[in-house]
């Protein structure tokens, strides 16, 4: 069987130094109604891994001690957590501004009618997947069907104010790669985007953000199925840019998985490459907003994905 998590380190990576928590991500769970190529989580259908009441609740009294500026809520299908609602409306008490990590097709699912009406009425950022404007390409990818329930949930989003010039309600699209290579230009990307979009459905969005696939988890073995894991890892080294390094994700954000134990960023997560307190692996209950200034960050071989051409992080390119 092949390997789902390859070993990326040790590395020549150069040493980072975290600033302060702006961000808290939260994984609330490896649950999703889909099971996509490049997903670098290994979330599905099949899935069971869900955030306890009890971390969930630990969650919460961070985002009321420390106020970050964004709770940033990924999966899996976040939306599939059966708190995910409740976290949501506290954290907008609370002043934080919140996004979701939207894969658009769970807006079609039958007990989430209502998702994307709840969405704008908490005034949520979507930040939702979308590979391609091609059918082909996003089924391939992603699933049969896949493609037009993602522009029905568009549809839906758009009809409520999302990313039209006069709302303040943010539509956001990502897009990756459908193979070993790295995203084109962001801009002139998202320029094709809206044309496509606008001209074929009538859809609009704010801004298209481009990340670059990570060699771990599912698209991981899809590289070593193919022979091109060392490749791919060579293309992300020589496309390395020094000036990322200062806006790289893992500067101003932690991340929490679904079992509230943190980490620099997503991609660690995925290779259980956890922040250690001393002896013992950080938790979220142990955390405090100042606790990690100008600790190291745990670096790996796959952080070139985050400093290669114009550099990716969670919200799209770098430079």
């Amino acid at each position: 069987m092949l390997d789902s998590k390859p070993l990326l380190f040790p590395t020549d990576f150069p040493s980072l130094e975290r600033r302060s928590i702006q961000t808290l991500q939260v994984n609330l769970g490896l649950k999703c109604n889909q099971s996509c190529i490049h997903c670098h989580v290994d979330a599905g259908p099949k899935r069971t891994e869900m955030m306890s009441d009890e971390v969930l609740g630990q969650v919460v009294e961070y985002l009321i001690n420390h106020k970050p500026e964004t709770l940033d809520l990924t999966g899996g299908a976040p939306e599939i957590h059966p708190l995910f609602r409740q976290l949501v409306l506290t954290a907008v008490e609370q002043g934080v501004h919140v996004i979701d990590r939207c894969n658009l097709t769970i807006l079609s699912e039958p007990d989430q009618a209502d998702l994307a009406k709840f969405l704008a009425e908490n005034k949520v950022e979507v930040i939702a997947s979308l590979p391609c404007y091609l059918e082909e390409n996003v089924d391939g990818q992603r699933g049969k069907g896949v493609f037009d329930k993602s522009m029905h949930g568009l549809k839906q989003l758009n009809d409520l104010g999302y990313g039209q010039a006069d709302s303040s309600l943010q539509l956001n699209l990502v897009y990756n790669p459908v193979g070993a290579y790295l995203p084109p230009p962001q801009q002139s990307l998202e320029d094709d985007y809206k044309r496509q979009l606008n001209e074929r459905f009538g859809i609009q969005f704010n801004s298209l953000f481009t990340i670059t696939n990570m060699p771990i988890q599912r698209f991981g073995s899809y590289l070593q199925s193919k022979n091109e894991f060392a490749n791919y890892l060579q293309l992300l080294k020589q496309a390395y840019q020094e000036q990322n390094l200062e806006t790289v994700m893992c500067r101003d954000l932690v991340s929490i998985d679904w079992q509230g134990f943190v980490y620099d960023c997503d991609f660690n997560q995925m290779l259980a490459m956890k922040i250690n307190d001393g002896e013992k692996s950080l938790h979220i209950s142990d955390l405090n907003e100042n606790a990690l200034i100008d600790k190291r960050i745990v670096i790996g071989e796959h952080c070139y994905g985050c400093t290669a051409g114009q550099g990716s992080s969670c919200g799209g390119a770098l430079t």
